[in-house]
């Protein structure tokens, strides 16, 4: 029941997104691009962590919030140095995210497949 609310938190925001007439400049795409990043790592993450009953909020609530710093301050270095520092960040949370969503999918899985083997021997 728990795994429900990141997921409905993601859909809601997903669909406010959509419907609400925000017009990005060119300058803070970049900084908000980073925040969906880490916002999505860190709404796989918590799934995980829930997952595998290790869920802890103060640091699903620090890791968001100090990783969004990480990625604003190499956005604003690169800025001042005219280098795309940016992609870093881009690369380390996309691989974290597609890491996170694997290991969801992988229990999802096995989970699956242990209920549907136990319904078969019975």
């Amino acid at each position: 029941m728990i795994v429900i609310v990141p997921i409905l938190a993601l859909v809601s925001g997903i669909i406010i997104g959509i419907f609400l007439p925000v017009q990005v400049t060119p300058l803070y795409a970049r900084y908000i691009a980073i925040v969906i990043l880490v916002a999505l790592d860190t709404i796989f993450g918590g799934i995980r962590t829930i997952l595998e009953l290790k869920f802890d909020a103060t640091i699903f609530l620090s890791g968001f919030f100090v990783n969004s710093l990480l990625g604003v301050i190499l956005i604003f270095i690169g800025d001042r140095l005219g280098v795309d520092l940016y992609l870093a960040a881009i690369v380390a949370f996309g691989v974290r995210i597609f890491q996170n969503l694997a290991v969801i999918r992988r229990y999802i899985i096995k989970r699956l497949s242990d209920k549907i083997k136990g319904e078969g021997h019975e």
